[in-house]
């Protein structure tokens, strides 16, 4: 897919206060620790996260996504009311209905003719946010539009280390320990057509891909079964996502050079989904791109689901690490599986 007139004017993010380390997992842990023989430290030495956050209870998500979209706004030379399209993409919700971005599009005032609705696919819904908004500018349906999310991994977490410590089981243990990578946050990211856009980064194209054989290997339910009969619980086969993900990413990879057309020393920068260590080494040396090349913020946020990649983006636009004329990769890979990749000249 290519576009010809979209730019990424904007992003804003909002941060979860409260921050919980590697070493304070641990310490919830260490009955389980105990019972299995490890040893302290495991838990940063296997996925090179140090620490995450966490929202304050009952937090809602809606307030959070307000928050980081009144940051794009301010940035942004956009008013509320020329956003024509707002799309809620964060895997958490707070409700089945309706749609979460109703209550942030009454927080952000936007107007009434404003479309809004929420899109949800794992750990890429603000990147499908994204194509669909591009989509809708260069289509003429809209001039602006805001895609947001917002991501809480307190609870899952929290219901994750009560499961570990009842059943002291190393199968639990790998089917959950995944869980313990996440973290919390928040991010608005605003697209223009160009006639409004004098700061923006222009949105060049990507590729799309998936592998929906493997839906089955990362899962978290219910969350919207009917009725919810089980408690709700995450379960990841790690090994066989990085793998088949890593087969996902190459074949996506090919094909997103070709649609790009870059030179072979292309993307000059990539932002990508954050997981954890392991996970960007594999990547980065299947994909043969240089490790200089890639802008990190798990080992300090952990993975915050659909919010990870733009607010990695956002913080490595701040510290000067992309930098005007980058041709900018996004690579986003996600449960189902599916595999996302943006390009953008900065």
């Amino acid at each position: 897919m290519k576009f010809n007139t979209v730019y990424l004017d904007s992003m804003g993010y909002e941060l979860a206060p409260n921050v919980l380390s590697s070493d304070d997992i641990e310490k919830r842990l260490e009955p389980l620790y105990q019972a299995l023989h490890f040893q302290k430290g495991q838990l940063e030495m296997i996925t090179g996260i140090r620490e995450r956050r966490y929202w304050d209870p009952g937090f809602p998500m809606y307030e959070g996504a307000a928050l980081a979209g009144k940051k794009a706004l301010q940035s942004s030379n956009l008013s509320p009311d020329q956003i024509g399209m707002l799309v809620y993409g964060g895997v958490c919700r707070d409700q089945l209905e309706p749609a979460t971005a109703c209550a942030v599009c009454h927080a952000l005032g936007l107007g009434p003719e404003t479309l809004i609705h929420d899109v949800s696919n794992a750990c890429l819904g603000v990147l499908n946010g994204i194509i669909l908004i591009a989509s809708a500018i260069e289509l003429g349906q809209i001039q602006a539009g805001m895609v947001v999310s917002c991501e809480s991994s307190r609870q899952i977490m929290d219901l994750s280390i009560q499961r570990m410590l009842e059943t002291r089981d190393m199968d639990i243990f790998r089917k959950t320990v995944a869980t313990l990578t996440g973290g919390s946050g928040a991010i608005a990211v605003i697209l223009s057509h160009e006639s409004l856009s004098s700061q923006g980064h222009r949105l060049l194209g990507g590729t799309i891909r998936n592998a929906a054989q493997h839906h089955d290997l990362c899962r978290w339910g219910p969350d919207t079964g009917i009725p919810a009969t089980m408690p709700q619980i995450m379960e990841t086969d790690s090994i066989g996502v990085l793998q088949h993900g890593v087969t996902l990413g190459v074949e996506t990879y090919r094909m997103f050079r070709e649609e790009m057309q870059w030179t072979t020393d292309k993307p000059d920068k990539i932002i990508c989904h954050q997981v954890g260590a392991t996970h960007q080494k594999t990547i980065l040396d299947a994909l043969r791109i240089s490790k200089d090349k890639d802008f990190v913020t798990y080992p300090f946020l952990g993975n915050i689901g659909t919010a990870s990649l733009p607010i990695t983006a956002a913080i490595a636009s701040e510290r000067g690490f992309l930098e005007k004329a980058d041709l900018v990769g996004f690579f986003g890979i996600g449960s189902g599986l599916n595999c996302m990749m943006l390009g953008l000249e900065w």
